[in-house]
């Protein structure tokens, strides 16, 4: 923004003193609109006639302090029939010209450019670093979590147990091989068939009960601890305790893009009576009259019961 300049000592000068405070009232006001807008000294006539009267207007040209449209002062410019002209709007640098602002400005412009840019620049070195640094703690985290840990005879390698058909030994030892990641691998890739056939999806049921309970569009991209961690909840707690976390979880924070966020919750959960199917509408706060939420929920619940249950019957 422009600034309208006079000197220290102009208080005492004699021009301004022969002008008197009247006239020199419209002398300060003219010059701050010429700087405003950036007219270069020309004072028009309209705002010679707002800011003050003729016989000041007159005053200040008498005195040299504004020169009229028939000046012939060879350091000022001409100014058109009715308006002013301040003598030396210029003199010692103490105003700016157009050009001089709009370089000013330009110049302004480009500064705080670069500035914005070496501040998004800095703002995203540090949150590159900090995302290598969360990304290195997961991985610590990771390789220092322990796998969980089979006997031969928990895994099904001194007899079939009660779920396993007594065929053959080698069906035996396939019921006790590790889930793999079903997702894309690094390079975005799918499994093949041949891959993906080979190991059934033990989750089908928890899937299919959260589905029923209305949460939708769950993504099962899971790393293979993950999966196996989610299997062992299965086996832990049952299916409807898992459920009842997922839709609480889903009330508290919003619905997650994958179930990979539920699987630290499900590793915490304990088998205890309140985790029965019976005591899920108090641990999700559900309210005493059912809602359509609830009756999904409800169903949910009903269908992952059942598929435990025909489950355990097999």
């Amino acid at each position: 923004m422009p600034w309208f300049k006079i000197d220290d000592k102009a208080h005492s000068h004699p021009k301004w003193l022969k002008a008197g405070n009247a006239a020199i009232g419209l002398f300060v006001r003219a010059g701050s609109y010429s700087a405003q807008h950036l007219t270069e000294g020309i004072v028009p006539g309209a705002v010679a006639q707002l800011y003050g009267t003729a016989p000041q207007a007159a005053k200040l040209v008498k005195v040299g302090l504004w020169h009229d449209s028939s000046h012939d002062c060879p350091r000022c410019p001409q100014a058109a029939a009715g308006d002013f002209v301040i003598h030396d709007f210029f003199e010692d640098g103490r105003n700016v010209t157009k050009a001089k602002d709009e370089a000013n400005k330009k110049a302004a412009a480009g500064r705080a450019a670069k500035s914005r840019a070496a501040r998004n620049a800095n703002q995203n070195a540090s949150e590159n670093a900090s995302n290598r640094s969360r990304f290195a703690d997961e991985n610590e985290t990771n390789r220092g979590r322990k796998e969980p840990h089979f006997q031969d005879s928990a895994a099904g390698q001194k007899g079939s147990s009660h779920r396993t058909p007594a065929s053959s030994a080698a069906d035996a030892h396939a019921t006790t091989t590790p889930y793999p990641v079903l997702s894309f691998g690094e390079n975005g890739a799918p499994p093949t068939t041949e891959r993906a056939a080979a190991y059934p999806d033990r989750l089908t049921d928890l899937k299919k009960a959260i589905a029923a309970a209305g949460i939708a569009g769950i993504e099962w991209r899971l790393r293979e601890s993950q999966w196996e961690y989610t299997r062992q909840a299965v086996e832990r707690v049952g299916i409807p305790a898992m459920v009842a976390y997922a839709v609480r979880s889903a009330q508290l924070k919003g619905v997650p893009n994958g179930a990979s966020a539920w699987v630290d919750g499900w590793t915490s959960l304990e088998a205890t009576p309140e985790n029965g199917v019976t005591y899920l509408p108090a641990v999700v706060g559900l309210p005493s009259t059912p809602s359509r939420t609830d009756q999904k929920v409800a169903g949910g619940l009903s269908l992952a019961a059942r598929l435990a249950a025909e489950e355990n019957a097999r």
